[in-house]
């Protein structure tokens, strides 16, 4: 599967039915609708049947017993970047992390680096950014983390790839 995109791990089987435990990796549990289609690690295609947020449990068509459904335990979820863009609506100024991959951070006119990875942590979600090679021939870090929150993201134009930061230089510096 092209462009694909970790969104949860299933857990234990529960019940005899086939319910699993699922652990979502997303902002967007809308996504676990009846009909969904993921993809799991090992290749296996599965349609959601139904899907239980408040008791974090999923079943699919495909599975109907507590033997399969123990088939299942510790497999990661996949999803494509159509078929998130698709089911996962977004509110003004928030973008998808796959789209945030590989833009360009800017800070007054000067180009710091490109977004590799995004980290969450417990206080927040920060991008990696691998600092651009001019600055790293300057003896600054070959990379470096720039939270992603308002007080340091001024703009985002995805189209364009371009991110307009503030304080990034000072966190590259001080990294």
């Amino acid at each position: 599967m092209e462009n694909k995109i970790y969104v949860a791990k299933l857990g234990k089987s529960v019940g005899l039915n086939g319910e699993i435990k699922i652990f979502l990796d997303s902002d967007f549990p809308e996504q676990f609708k009846k009909g969904a289609i993921f993809i799991t690690n090992k290749g296996n295609s599965l349609t959601v049947n139904s899907f239980n947020e408040s008791r974090g449990t999923i079943n699919f068509d495909e599975i109907n017993n507590i033997d399969d459904a123990k088939k299942l335990t510790n497999q990661q979820l996949f999803t494509t970047q159509e078929n998130t863009k698709e089911n996962c609506k977004l509110n003004k100024d928030q973008f998808f992390w796959f789209d945030l991959i590989d833009c360009m951070v800017f800070e007054n006119g000067e180009n710091l680096g490109s977004i590799v990875e995004i980290h969450r942590y417990p206080l927040g979600d920060y991008f990696e950014i691998k600092t651009e090679k001019s600055l790293v021939e300057k003896d600054l870090p070959k990379t470096f983390l720039l939270p992603y929150e308002k007080n340091y993201i001024k703009s985002v134009d995805i189209k364009s790839k371009k991110i307009e930061a503030k304080d990034a230089r000072a966190i590259l510096e001080n990294s």
